[in-house]
């Protein structure tokens, strides 16, 4: 329970003490008016003693009375009106609000740190060391403020608020003061006649309120001087007479109002009446007429809501006096009117209106003689009084003491007593009405108890009170009973030096009977409030907490906000906090201040309950939490705090109804919409849906892909739809690095980056990207939808921020100015900045419930200069099912923006960077917008999908250059370049377009019949190839080596299936600069990646065998040619297609070779194998004649010349030395070429080698038997495949090579998948070398040709010799 700054022991005095009324003449209320006061007023600062007081009591032992207040109002004789007390009461608390702008305390409880905006509640922990010290301190301090000042003042309005009751006489008057100014012609007449009104109050009987304690009520006569205005001898002579007839002790003469003239600008007096005087007083008298004119003066509207509606609940806080014949049902008009006065003034005055000055006649001298004044009434006439009737109390008490009490109360039950007739036990509880005459002996004792309880004198009290107890519970009067022993509670808590415990079950019994027996929740709350605070103090939070809780009803819910409120304190406070129960509380509490009417501390309390709630993944709770503090602070005008409540209840994983989301979708709409309309400052907070994943975002620089048109299709390049892929990254940006090094004659510059066309968080953006100007660049938004209700986004577009540069002046070039479009995107003008910066607007873009969607969003630069993309900003909204309300969900769209802020790669390079958090810059949203560059597009025309392995197709590629600027430098690069070739210098480029060449060859062919080799010297370099490495750039030649502006060149393409079947990517790069050199961008690449499927065709293998034939006789060249060397070479051709793509069968038109040093010289298959056609699965044997090439041919370019010979079978000769067929034959694979692990093998040998002992000899035979063996013939077999394609038979055609190495050693077109599977094992220690082992025989008989001569017939005389 939160602490105030009065400790238990000075709450409770202050709770009850002495009353005393006040009747003015008119004389003297003007008077005290001059002050703006009236004379209650007037002393109310002054009422609590300074000094003590001392009186004795009937053992004659003096009682101490320390800090003694008094309680001094008019006389008012209505009772307090229930409705007028609720709205009261609710402006009290409404009025006490948590001070803004102090220091926050933050209460660290268990693993929660609570904000709870106060310094004072350090106080309220009873472990904490010296905590009355403390509590000093926090009083002395000018950031002072009670942690829940609002229920101090309900507490202090609730119990100054109760009427009297008959049952006890604690508020009942003591006595009555009787004010009469010296200007009255002859005051003792006006003392006679006030003293007359209050006689006819107390014992006329026409009033049953106000209440008075004794029938002999004390009346003290006091004068009232005004100095300024007055005679004063006059005044001391009737004072004079005064004392005469009332006595010293009974009368008194104040004097006041001792300044004439108005307080100097520098004087500042003080204001003791303002703090009381915004405490409203119950006890102030009403008229009937005044006291509308109050009700209508009260603000109805208490934190933005009518009271109207929380007045009219059932929230009564009036004793039942249902029982009481004399409680008046229409209150009479009251006797004096001065309060009234002063209270409809105080309600008239506007809010915001300077505040009346109070005392501005008074002097410090004045205040002196006020005081001095209660002094003298208290100690000299108001004490005595009480010690007297106290005495006489004691003494007919004791005069009763000798019968017995068992004979005094069956007497009482015979004859009566003049007490009503006795009633059953059951009718008692259920009425509660039983009552007693004024002098029966059962109220003698509790008026003495009430005395001695006003005077502090507890013991006594305590006893009397025990006492009173019994007889009221033997006598089955239950008000009466409680009454007792809630005080008897109180009386044994507060007597010094605690001689018993407190009794907290005497508590528990009487809360228990107001309630449940007198329903009378009243008083059963003042017992709660009392027992709290005792339960407090001693530590005992959890029996506080229960007690609290336990009055908490459904009559009022202000009372039970309140209550609540208190015991989630208690639950805070206790030495292991229950901080989750603490929170649970705060949120009842809140919803019955809502109920009340306290939207403020309604939000006041879900707030500090979310600090509990939040982040512990109960997101129901949170969302309710949330929602309720949306709606509070929309309520009280706190849009921005509405507007933060809602966001949070959106943003995260929600696990409510569709229904309810879309509630609370509509309730964030509703409160956004509202507060941006009065805000004209073009600037658009952020919005909380959807959730945009900024990481994910992806930008991509050019234009978008063009779609295939028929045969002609466009280069794949780079786009948003493509995933990325690490591997393939690295493999682009490899063949861009060897392009550019044959660009620039083999160097790569140092700061050489890859071209990025597309960044995402996969890339490496720690560089500013370069965009082209007049080329648009993309911006792909991931949005995520966490609703379950779809969300439509309308007028989407991106912000952005520019600062325009001229790169062409030197030195980096002149800067200027910076432009964005917030204000116009904000205003819904998006498109007003497109002389600078397009930018696309997407009219309406639609997000799924738990849906993820992506956005791209164009920009088109038209300057040159720095461009940063900020955020994106459109219309949040969602789809109504009621279309017929359109306009009103057209209402229901906000605009504002979401921000795009990109978090870089964690740095972790230099140690520091390792031993702490830091992450450096991403530059995907920040390009640098460059001049001008050329752009090419490529078109590939029948380019194939599909092809047999080593088909030969004839494709057509188009270079477009579509800028402004000429384009040079045209090269391209692939990772299969043996897959295609552009032909060589000389090629025969007829016929010049597709259409022309559709169902041509893609061989250069001639009409021949079969006969022996065409033969035909080629250089490798009229091929593109210098030296043993195959040409990974290819420069594709232009037209004076430039591509205008909007031209376009169109040259044939020959592909070749790859010799392995399945599904193969290849990757082209096509590189090409600007003729003026750009200093951000020097070079730009266009990538295209082809997917091919080949299918299986022929398998060819071949061997060579030695021939021993010697020259014949034959014709002379066949001759030379058998002398310088021969040899037979054995084609195997195999049909393995399985009839895949519709191929009927395959037909082996020609066999041509290439080598150096060898060449087919003829085919020598008999007559009738000249068939070669091959259907599924079929073989065919081919058998051929090769010979060594003629010595002019050989020694022709050092030997650097590939001769090529044609044998055709058919009457058709194919040109092998020329493109394609020749092209294709240079790009393939070197047939040595190491496969993986290559060179793991290679160092082997070499290693081996070098431990091989020196043996020159059989090294030296060793390798001329090895030179012998080598063959170097590449064998090219030529074939068409007849294919039956949507009743069409189309033809094909392609080439096989297979490379002979060895004579005697077969040699396949397939690479043997045993040997790609191969793996090399990875040997830490070289294996010994085998001993060198000398050639064989066979081996060496081989070095040597035999030839045998003999006669073709030979005679021979069998019969003669046999």
């Amino acid at each position: 329970m939160a602490q105030c700054a009065q400790s238990v022991q000075e709450f409770i005095q202050d709770s009850f003490v002495p009353m005393v009324s006040v009747l003015c003449s008119e004389d003297a209320e003007r008077v005290t008016r001059k002050n703006n006061l009236s004379f209650p007023e007037l002393l109310r600062p002054f009422c609590r003693l300074t000094s003590e007081g001392h009186l004795r009591d009937p053992n004659n032992q003096v009682v101490v009375v320390k800090g003694l207040r008094i309680s001094v109002t008019g006389v008012n004789t209505r009772s307090p009106n229930s409705g007028e007390v609720r709205k009261l009461l609710s402006q009290a608390v409404s009025g006490c609000q948590p001070p803004e702008g102090l220091p926050a305390n933050v209460i660290t409880a268990g693993d929660y740190d609570l904000n709870i905006s106060d310094r004072s509640v350090k106080a309220s922990v009873p472990w904490y060391s010296d905590w009355k010290e403390m509590l000093t301190q926090l009083s002395s301090s000018k950031y002072y403020t009670a942690t829940t000042p609002w229920f101090e003042a309900y507490r202090e309005n609730f119990l100054q608020s109760m009427p009297a009751s008959d049952h006890e006489f604690l508020n009942h008057y003591l006595a009555c003061m009787l004010v009469v100014s010296s200007r009255e012609a002859v005051p003792t007449e006006q003392f006679l006649k006030l003293s007359q009104e209050q006689h006819r109050i107390q014992h006329s009987g026409e009033y049953t309120y106000p209440k008075w304690f004794i029938p002999n009520t004390l009346k003290y006569y006091v004068l009232l001087h005004d100095i300024s205005d007055g005679d004063e001898q006059r005044a001391d002579s009737v004072y004079e007479d005064m004392k005469q007839r009332y006595g010293t002790q009974g009368c008194y003469l104040l004097k006041i109002n001792s300044r004439t003239g108005a307080a100097g600008p520098d004087e500042q007096m003080p204001d003791p009446w303002s703090q009381y005087l915004q405490k409203t007083n119950i006890h102030s008298p009403y008229e009937e007429g005044v006291l509308n004119n109050v009700e209508n003066n009260i603000s109805s509207e208490v934190d933005g809501l009518d009271l109207s509606d929380v007045v009219s609940e059932i929230h009564p806080l009036k004793l039942e006096q249902s029982a009481d014949p004399g409680f008046p049902g229409n209150p009479s008009k009251a006797v004096n009117s001065a309060d009234t006065a002063r209270t409809q003034k105080q309600g008239s005055v506007t809010p915001g209106a300077a505040p009346t000055a109070h005392g501005a006649c008074l002097t410090l001298n004045d205040h002196d003689r006020i005081r001095q004044f209660i002094q003298e009434f208290t100690f000299r006439g108001l004490l005595p009084h009480i010690e007297k009737n106290i005495r006489q109390l004691n003494d007919q008490l004791v005069s009763r003491k000798g019968l017995s009490r068992s004979l005094f109360s069956a007497t009482k039950k015979w004859f009566g007593g003049g007490k009503v007739p006795e009633k059953s036990i059951a009718e008692l509880k259920n009425t509660a009405g039983l009552l007693y005459p004024p002098e029966a002996p059962e109220l003698q004792i509790r008026k003495m108890a009430d005395l001695c309880f006003l005077v502090q004198h507890y013991e006594l009290a305590y006893s009397c009170y025990h006492t009173a107890k019994k007889d009221f519970l033997s006598d089955q009067a239950m008000l009466y009973a409680a009454g007792s022993l809630e005080m008897a509670a109180v009386s044994a808590f507060l007597q010094s030096g605690a001689p018993r415990p407190y009794p907290a079950h005497y508590m528990e019994t009487a809360i228990q009977t107001y309630r449940d027996v007198c329903k009378n929740m009243v008083l059963a709350e003042r017992c709660a409030l009392l027992s709290a605070e005792v339960l407090k103090s001693q530590a005992k939070y959890s029996d506080a907490a229960t007690l609290l809780i336990k009055m908490t009803s459904e009559d009022s819910d202000l009372r039970s906000a309140l209550l609540l409120e208190q015991a989630a304190h208690c639950f805070i406070n206790m030495r292991s906090p229950m901080v989750r129960k603490f929170a649970f509380h705060m949120i009842l509490s809140g919803h019955r201040y809502s109920k009340a009417g306290q939207k403020r501390h309604a939000l006041r309390c879900y707030c500090q309950a979310m600090q509990v709630y939040k982040g512990k993944g109960w997101t129901l709770a949170e969302d309710h939490i949330n929602f309720t503090i949306g709606r509070q602070s929309f309520t009280l005008r706190q849009p921005e705090n509405a507007v933060a409540a809602f966001r949070h209840i959106l943003i995260n994983d929600s696990k409510q109804t569709a229904t309810q989301q879309s509630a609370f979708l509509r309730e964030y709409l509703y409160v956004y919409k509202s507060l941006s309309q009065p805000s004209n400052e073009g600037s658009l907070p952020q919005l909380p849906l959807p959730c945009v994943h900024s990481a994910q975002t992806r930008v991509f620089f050019g234009h978008e892909p063009r779609l295939a048109e028929g045969e002609k299709q466009a280069a794949t390049h780079v786009w948003l739809d493509q995933e990325f892929d690490q591997e393939q990254a690295q493999l682009w940006a490899e063949l861009e690095e060897q392009v550019v090094a044959v660009a620039n004659r083999g160097s790569v510059h140092i700061s050489f980056q890859p071209t990025q066309y597309c960044l995402s968080s996969h890339t490496e953006n720690l560089r500013y990207p370069f965009a082209v100007v007049e080329e648009p660049m993309f911006v792909e938004v991931v949005f995520r939808n966490p609703l379950k209700v779809p969300l439509v986004l309308s007028d989407l577009s991106l912000l952005w921020k520019f600062t325009t540069k001229d790169f062409s002046k030197p030195q980096g070039g002149t800067t200027g100015e910076t432009i964005t479009n917030e204000k116009e995107a904000a205003a819904g003008k998006a498109t007003a900045l497109n002389d600078i910066i397009s930018t696309e607007v997407i009219p309406e873009f639609t997000v799924g419930l738990e849906e993820t969607k992506v956005a791209r969003l164009k920009l088109l630069p038209h300057k040159t200069g720095e461009l940063h993309v900020l955020g994106i900003v459109y219309n949040l909204g969602t789809r109504e099912e009621d279309n017929s309300a359109s306009e009103a969900s057209q209402l229901m769209f906000v605009r504002g923006r979401q921000d795009l802020e990109i978090q870089g790669p964690r740095l972790n390079v230099t140690k520091e960077e390792k031993t702490s958090v830091r992450h450096g810059p991403d530059r995907r949203l920040d390009p640098i917008i460059t001049p001008p560059m050329p752009l090419l597009e490529v078109f590939f025309i029948n380019f194939p999908t599909g092809l047999l392995c080593g088909e030969i197709r004839k494709a057509w590629v188009e270079f477009v250059n579509v800028s402004a600027v000429p384009l040079a430098g045209l090269r391209v690069a692939s990772t299969h370049p043996e897959f295609f070739t552009f032909g060589s210098a000389t090629a025969d480029l007829t016929p010049v377009t597709p259409t022309a060449a559709e169902h041509c060859s893609a061989y250069k062919t001639m009409v021949t019949p079969p006969s022996d080799a065409a033969v035909t010297l080629v250089s490798p370099a009229a091929f593109g190839i210098t030296g043993d490495n195959r040409p990974t750039v290819v420069e594709i030649p232009l037209t004076g080596g430039v591509l205008g502006p909007g031209e376009a060149l169109q040259i044939p393409l020959w592909l070749r299936g790859p010799d392995r079947e399945g599904v193969h990517e290849i990757s082209f790069l096509f590189y090409y600069e600007g003729l003026e050199k750009n200093a951000k961008l020097g070079h730009r690449v266009l990538r295209h990646k082809a997917v091919i499927c080949a299918s299986r065709s022929l398998s060819v293998r071949a061997t060579a065998c030695r021939s021993n034939t010697l020259p014949g006789r034959g014709k002379r060249d066949e001759r030379e040619e058998e002398r310088s060397g021969s040899m037979l070479v054995f084609v195997d051709v195999e049909n393995i297609n399985t009839s895949e793509a519709g191929v009927r069968e395959f037909h082996i038109v020609q066999v041509s070779s290439s080598s150096r040093q060898w060449r087919l010289h003829k085919c020598i298959n008999p007559a009738g194998d000249k068939d070669s056609k091959l259907a599924s699965r079929e073989r065919g044997k081919l058998c051929f004649r090769a010979t060594r090439c003629r010595t002019q041919e050989a020694t022709s370019d050092a030997l650097e010349k590939y001769t090529f010979a044609d044998l055709n079978l058919g009457n058709e000769q194919i040109v092998s030395s020329t493109t394609p067929c020749a092209d294709f034959f240079f790009r393939r694979g070197p047939p040595s070429e190491p496969r993986k692990g290559g060179v793991i093998t290679v160092g082997g040998l070499l290693r081996r080698q070098s431990l091989t002992p020196a043996n020159s000899t059989d090294d030296s035979m060793t390798s001329i038997v090895r030179k012998c063996s080598e063959v170097e013939l590449d064998i090219i077999v030529l074939w068409k495949a007849y294919v039956v394609e949507d009743n069409k038979q189309l033809i094909l055609e392609g080439q096989l090579h297979v490379a002979l190495q060895t004579i005697g050693k077969e040699a396949c077109s397939l690479s043997q998948k045993e040997e790609a599977q191969e793996m090399v094992l990875l040997k830490f220690k070289p294996d010994l070398p085998p001993p060198a082992s000398r050639p064989s025989l066979e081996q060496l008989s081989h070095l040597i040709k035999t030839c045998l001569h003999y006669p073709e017939s030979y005679d021979h005389p069998f019969p003669q010799k046999r």
